[in-house]
């Protein structure tokens, strides 16, 4: 696991997911720390003068108006971060908590904030650790940034409030902030001026959670292309409607992506050379034929946020922040709104590629269009049901992602005394977009587990190699057909294999336009279905 430098340029995506996800371990660069002892000189030189500056020297919110006397700030800071974790609900997982934190030392290495070294440095070992401060579901508003969850993980540098410990015997307890950091020989924080305000203002919980769903959600995309190649095939539909002459027609790079993965996903298949010619059926259902361009926009929705994302990670969210001439002023760059349409976008997004692929799974079910399959692939259909609930399932989820898709950054609720008179809501559309994730995986696993069996259903022609991988590599998990049997751990069997990205295409030699393609090739241990895509 390599070790993720932080410092005053911009974080790598991957690198948030490592350090999220994997554990990486992070340290300050040597110009991330002369940044931040830059910026600090300039705020003890404010703090040491009689004029009153906003996050140095007076209250907080629509609190601003009053000047706080040099022997009340610490206890200033510290007010600050204690009324400010009012956070509740569930616990928030540890891979957002992760992110956001190294998003907020990822600021502060700017040299924009003004916070002491040492207190950047305790974020880092915080993370070095694995201990991870616990979060709560609800209390921030989007604005000014995530407010509640940052407090929290602040209380924790405190020494105050709790965290999750992943170290050592118990890994994974709820034990109090001030004993895991003395049992790791780490020293609670005592915050002095500006460096309240300099933890908590950042939109580092929304963004977090976006580049971890940019990440799922260009691997489910390609997983989406692989079952509805499957679809495809157990069907007896063509694959002629996904010729590159025909894409160039609306060059739209995502939809040209999506088809030359359909394209490779179905090469060599005998089951759609069966019925190439003379079948007379003249076109496909929308749901097959329409896939690349309803995959296809999504992915071009996903190259839109991740243009969002670089963005964000390329900023300095505070206020006020410390210029480089050492005034320190006051702004609106906390506001989430850019964040806050993306998530919602994306939401969108993902209940629309799961309303897809349930319309291609009920095809396979209904007797009267799957072209030869028994009803609802049932073994012995009126004994047996087959796929029929599997369905009920996939549109209960597909039913669950609309609502998740109405917008929350439409929303706003004022608050602070009508000071803070506007707000984005960002952390609630990131909140619902992880829940909507986790459904449409949910989504293509049941189309993936139905399509699997039209395939074998339609032996002995065999599919493509790199359907055909899929398909074995779904067997080792999930038999095949067969009179009925518990169905609910065949769904969620399957669902791992999405989830973890073992079913992923792994699309050698292709090249797109879509921004959603860069990206290093994934681990070939963990690839079922591997193919030399055709030139």
């Amino acid at each position: 696991m390599h070790t993720v430098i932080v410092g005053p340029g911009p974080l790598a995506a991957e690198d948030v997911v490592a350090v999220a996800r994997e554990g990486a371990s992070v340290t300050l660069s040597e110009d991330g720390r002369s940044a931040i002892k830059a910026a600090r000189t300039h705020v003890e030189a404010l703090a040491a003068s009689d004029e009153p500056v906003y996050g140095v020297s007076t209250g907080f919110g629509a609190l601003a108006t009053r000047h706080i006397p040099a022997d009340q700030r610490t206890q200033l800071q510290r007010s600050l971060i204690r009324s400010h974790a009012a956070g509740t609900g569930a616990r928030v997982e540890d891979e957002v908590v992760r992110a956001l934190m190294l998003l907020r030392l990822s600021t502060m290495a700017t040299g924009r904030t003004g916070v002491r070294l040492e207190t950047a440095e305790a974020y880092a070992a915080l993370l070095n650790a694995h201990l991870t401060p616990v979060v709560r579901e609800y209390g921030s508003l989007g604005c000014s940034g995530d407010l509640a969850p940052l407090a929290h993980c602040a209380l924790a540098v405190m020494g105050e409030g709790e965290v999750v410990d992943r170290s050592g015997a118990g890994a994974g307890a709820v034990r109090p902030a001030a004993d895991a950091l003395r049992d790791h020989g780490l020293t609670p924080v005592v915050l002095a001026e500006k460096e309240g305000l300099a933890l908590i203002n950042g939109t580092d919980g929304m963004l977090g959670m976006l580049v971890l769903a940019l990440h799922d959600l260009r691997m489910l995309l390609d997983t989406a292309d692989l079952a509805a190649a499957m679809s495809v095939e157990g069907q007896l539909g063509t694959d002629q409607v996904f010729t590159e002459e025909l894409m160039a027609l609306r060059p739209h790079p995502g939809q040209a992506t999506s088809a030359a993965h359909l394209r490779a996903l179905l090469a060599g298949s005998e089951i759609v050379a069966s019925h190439r010619h003379g079948d007379g059926v003249v076109q496909d259902a929308y749901s097959l034929r329409c896939t690349p361009q309803v995959h296809g926009a999504a992915r071009d929705t996903v190259d839109h946020a991740a243009l969002v994302a670089e963005r964000e990670l390329a900023s300095a969210i505070d206020n006020p922040s410390v210029l480089p001439d050492g005034r320190v002023s006051s702004h609106g760059n906390f506001h989430g709104a850019p964040l806050a349409y993306v998530l919602d976008f994306l939401a969108i997004a993902a209940a629309d590629v799961a309303g897809i692929s349930e319309r291609r799974t009920d095809r396979f079910l209904d007797v009267s269009r799957n072209r030869g399959l028994p009803p609802f692939l049932a073994d012995d259909p009126g004994v047996d049901s087959g796929a029929m609930i599997a369905q009920y399932t996939q549109a209960a989820l597909v039913a669950e992602l609309k609502r998740l898709a109405v917008p929350a950054s439409v929303d706003s609720i004022p608050s602070s005394a009508m000071q803070e008179d506007h707000v984005s809501l960002g952390w609630s559309a990131a909140r619902k977009l992880r829940r909507a994730l986790d459904a449409l995986t949910r989504v293509l696993a049941v189309e993936v587990m139905v399509a699997a069996r039209g395939i074998d259903l339609r032996a002995p022609l065999v599919p493509g190699p790199m359907t055909g991988a899929a398909l074995r590599t779904l067997r080792q998990h999930v038999p095949g057909p067969g009179p009925d049997r518990f169905l609910a751990p065949e769904i969620d069997a399957t669902a791992t294999l999405v989830r973890t990205g073992t079913l992923r295409p792994r699309f050698v030699g292709l090249r797109s336009e879509s921004r959603t393609e860069n990206r290093p090739e994934p681990d070939e241990s963990r690839t079922g279905t591997e193919q030399e895509a055709p030139r």
